[in-house]
């Protein structure tokens, strides 16, 4: 046999990561997860603001956040699919664009419903542009590169959103808040530009037997009902009509979708993937963590404002440390993927983050950044960056490239559905506790803090139930799935454009 034929005269493959082609491509993706996840946290900061100069009554502003959270959490696990079945780049490149341009109209938006309707149109940009960044990154990158990638995906999405409230902070303060959308347009016009120089074309895989319409408008429908419903069960009460029927009609339509794809021979979304292992677990993992994530940034924030009297400057700059936290971590992670597998980093993280937030459920009344807050909101950053990269990494070991973008949604979707889900319960909780001390001729201050307290306290317990999710989940290194083979001409088609 020639050294030619001979595996182990071969020369080693060359690492895509350690060219510029893959470092730039890298780059562009980290920029989407950038933008998607900073948008969410900077918007925030500025509601105050907005409320006061659009004449947004305190129940219609909710719609500034709730608007883009329904149809991002409605549409992902379609958009995602649909990545999978039309093209990714495509996907990408339309998603951004639909992005930029309701940011701009939020920007120039001089009524309520202006600025709504560009919220409900952003989220459903977000929800293509997305789940089709974080496929490419996995079908893109192999082996070592690909823990280093995702590795890298986590750590800017976790630090855009501290960078969010920052930004926030900054803008509304100097150059009022349309500049909180207005700061999407540079970057979405630098991801356009990098997806047609630096991403090769794909066109997707047809579907056969048609594409499954059905499917998509059942689970869709069943997505935006179960976060419209979320969304409003603070205001409406956990018991009342409208939120039980909204619960149990998001069901059925779940149930009707279920029924649905168990009888195509070509589902929109094929249920074996939920047999790939470690996929379930890391979506459920997901769903709790960032219940008790988002909550946490929400309820910290409000206490910095509104019982410490931070302006919304002070508050953005006061966490800036996070990002370091964050960045430790999800560096931390990658190291570790290869040693340990990921059930040790998403336990660890969990139960790191679980502390931090346990710390933080004890912020007294008078309390200080220093003595108080600086070093559990560090401590939850760390958990945060080592449990986001090891959930990453879970979600998408083994997923065979044609069911990437599906891959991507799911996981992308639990987020989201954890934010809402966890804002909707502890916002309730927080508030009870406030009524009932407030009814007890407790000064506000003291009632404000004592329902945060209670909030972060059930917060911390959720990372803890996460640890326990991911205990029994299955311990992977996030090893890609097989490479499918080359000789399938459909798949030829796909990788040579």
């Amino acid at each position: 046999m020639s050294d030619a034929m001979n595996p182990s005269t071969a020369p080693p493959q060359v690492s895509f990561l350690a060219t510029g082609r893959g470092r730039a491509t890298l780059a562009l993706l980290c920029a989407v997860t950038f933008l998607d996840v900073m948008d969410g946290s900077i918007v925030n900061v500025a509601l105050p603001t907005i409320r006061t100069h659009l004449g947004f009554s305190v129940q219609n502003l909710q719609w500034v956040v709730s608007g883009y959270l329904i149809t991002y959490g409605g549409f992902l696990l379609l958009g995602g699919r649909a990545g999978d079945l039309l093209g990714r780049r495509r996907l990408l490149i339309a998603g951004t664009a639909l992005f930029a341009a309701s940011s701009l109209a939020c920007g120039l938006a001089d009524n309520q419903g202006l600025l709504v309707g560009g919220r409900f149109a952003q989220g459903f940009g977000a929800a293509m542009m997305s789940p089709a960044a974080l496929s490419i990154l996995t079908t893109t990158f192999q082996g070592s590169d690909r823990h280093k990638a995702l590795g890298a995906w986590a750590g800017i999405s976790g630090l855009a959103s501290a960078v969010g409230v920052f930004f926030g902070g900054v803008l509304t303060e100097d150059l009022g808040w349309r500049w909180v959308f207005f700061v999407n347009l540079p970057i979405a016009a630098l991801v356009l530009f990098g997806a047609f120089r630096i991403l090769r074309a794909d066109h997707g895989r047809s579907a056969p037997g048609g594409f499954d319409a059905v499917g998509a408008v059942l689970v869709t429908a069943a997505m935006l009902l179960l976060i419209f419903t979320l969304v409003k069960a603070p205001d409406e009460g956990w018991g009342a009509g409208r939120t039980l029927g909204g619960l149990a009609a998001s069901a059925a339509l779940m149930a009707a979708f279920l029924v649905n794809e168990q009888r195509r021979a070509h589902p929109l979304v094929p249920l074996s993937i939920f047999r790939i292992k470690g996929l379930a677990a890391a979506d459920a993992t997901q769903v709790i963590a960032w219940a008790g994530f988002y909550s946490m940034f929400f309820f910290v924030t409000l206490y910095m404002q509104n019982v410490l009297g931070y302006s919304q400057l002070r508050t953005g700059i006061a966490y800036l440390p996070v990002t370091f936290g964050i960045g430790f971590g999800s560096t931390l992670a990658t190291k570790m993927f290869v040693r340990t597998g990921t059930r040790p980093v998403i336990t660890g993280g969990s139960l790191l983050a679980a502390g931090g937030i346990f710390w933080l459920s004890r912020i007294p009344v008078d309390g200080t950044y220093l003595g108080n807050l600086l070093a559990p909101l560090v401590l939850m950053g760390a958990g945060l960056g080592l449990l986001y990269a090891g959930v990453q990494t879970a979600a998408n070991a083994g997923v065979p490239e044609d069911q990437a973008g599906l891959a991507a949604a799911l996981i992308t979707a639990s987020f989201q559905l954890g934010s809402a889900l966890g804002l909707a319960v502890f916002s309730g909780i927080a508030t009870s506790r406030t009524h009932h001390l407030l009814a007890a001729h407790t000064p506000p201050p003291e009632a404000l803090t004592a329902g945060f307290q209670r909030a972060l306290l059930v917060s911390a317990f959720c990372l803890v139930a996460a640890g326990a999710i991911a205990l029994r989940a299955s311990n992977t290194r996030g090893d890609p799935a097989p490479t499918p083979d080359p000789r399938q001409p459909e798949l030829v088609t796909a990788t040579e454009q």
